[in-house]
């Protein structure tokens, strides 16, 4: 099967322990020097309608990736890692 980026785009992320969704692929992450995808990254919710920026991305190794459909992408969600995303509070507030 042959796809495209915008394929990918359209697709919705399914956790295969649980069946939650865990949303549409945003981005991926290509490695240049093997020529290969490397993880889908599932952006995460706006938080107040993108005000408060956004949850945690979810970036999900190509290696749990369990199967690929025409809508729909199952994974193992027990291994997706999750990249923080900084909102536009934590710019004048720090943790």
């Amino acid at each position: 099967m042959i796809c495209r980026l915008a394929d990918f785009k359209r697709r919705e992320v399914i956790s295969l322990q649980n069946g939650a969704r865990l949303g549409y692929v945003g981005d991926i992450e290509l490695d240049t020097e093997g020529a290969c995808l490397s993880a889908l990254i599932v952006y995460g919710r706006p938080r107040l309608l993108g005000l408060l920026g956004r949850e945690d991305d979810l970036v999900i190794r190509w290696e749990d990736i369990q199967v690929i459909g025409e809508e729909t992408i199952l994974v193992r969600s027990g291994t997706v890692c999750r990249r923080r995303k900084r909102n536009l509070l934590s710019v004048f507030f720090t943790e």
